[in-house]
């Protein structure tokens, strides 16, 4: 089942997609053009879910959210549901205070798998029943229904991964506003900015200060998060694109191929050239 709604005059997109067996997603490739962020839910067994490359295990009655950028495929897609949309559809960074997701849900650094319990379960499967039911009803009202559907869907699901994801104590919401605030400006120009000392500075904090904050929540270092967010796009073009790897240094904002060389392969073991063969020697031997 593909059911899909398409705003003419914004080119918004919403799509629910379940059992079908060929769901996946190559952004880097086939789906650039289609920015959809992604909520998948397993309601079946275990199973590997590939994400940018790389296998991880998806466990059932999960949730997992990824952002448009993300390139993913199960081994057995017929058990997911997922709910895909494009900022034209809604904009979270515009609506970030209606569903408080920017930078958490749809952020930087692992990806969230959200174990559901049978509350939990029943509930989304509710939610669910309502989203085909809306699908199906062809009348004026079905853009602002499944609008407001979709919100219900992030809600719900954020509540869950800030139970999971932030530590037991009451967190107050300004700490969390600024850690959200710093991985989406880490999202949008860790191209060219490398540094704390530029995020702190956009958020009138001292690097010191974002330091302490992070450590609150348990969370890896600023420095950290700026470093695998490259390392993680670096991943997604070296294994997508035929970029050399002179090219792709240069658009993730590093002047000296070498020093690129150097960092990549601090972070993973390997140079940019024996990852890129290594990823191609095993989608050769699948």
């Amino acid at each position: 089942m593909k059911l899909s709604l398409k705003d003419p005059q914004t080119g918004g997109d919403l799509l629910l997609i379940k059992g079908e067996q060929e769901f996946d997603r190559f952004f880097h490739g086939r789906d650039r053009n289609n920015k959809y962020f992604t909520i998948i839910w397993n309601f079946g067994d275990e199973q590997l879910v590939t994400i940018d490359g790389e296998q991880t295990s998806f466990l059932p009655q999960t949730v997992l959210p990824l952002m448009f950028s993300q390139s993913f495929q199960f081994d057995n897609a017929v058990d997911m549901v997922a709910w895909q949309f494009n900022r034209e559809f809604y904009c979270i960074v515009d609506h970030d205070k209606e569903v408080s997701c920017v930078g958490f849900l749809f952020g930087l650094g692992d990806n969230l798998f959200i174990k559901l319990d049978k509350q939990d379960q029943q509930k989304l499967q509710l939610l669910l029943d309502v989203f085909i039911e809306e699908f199906n009803t062809p009348d004026h009202i079905r853009h602002d229904m499944l609008l407001m559907l979709l919100k219900r869907l992030i809600i719900n699901i954020t509540k869950l991964a800030r139970s999971k994801y932030m530590p037991e104590e009451k967190i107050p919401e300004d700490k969390f506003h600024i850690v959200r605030q710093f991985n989406l400006l880490v999202e949008g120009h860790y191209r060219s900015e490398h540094s704390v000392s530029y995020y702190a500075q956009r958020l009138n904090k001292s690097p010191k200060t974002l330091s302490n904050l992070f450590a609150i929540y348990n969370q890896k270092t600023p420095v950290q998060i700026i470093q695998e967010r490259i390392v993680m796009e670096a991943k997604r073009l070296l294994s997508y694109t035929s970029q050399s790897v002179k090219e792709v240094s240069y658009e993730l904002g590093f002047e000296d191929a070498a020093y690129f060389s150097n960092f990549f392969k601090k972070h993973t073991s390997l140079s940019p050239v024996d990852y890129r063969n290594n990823k191609q020697v095993l989608q050769v031997g699948k």
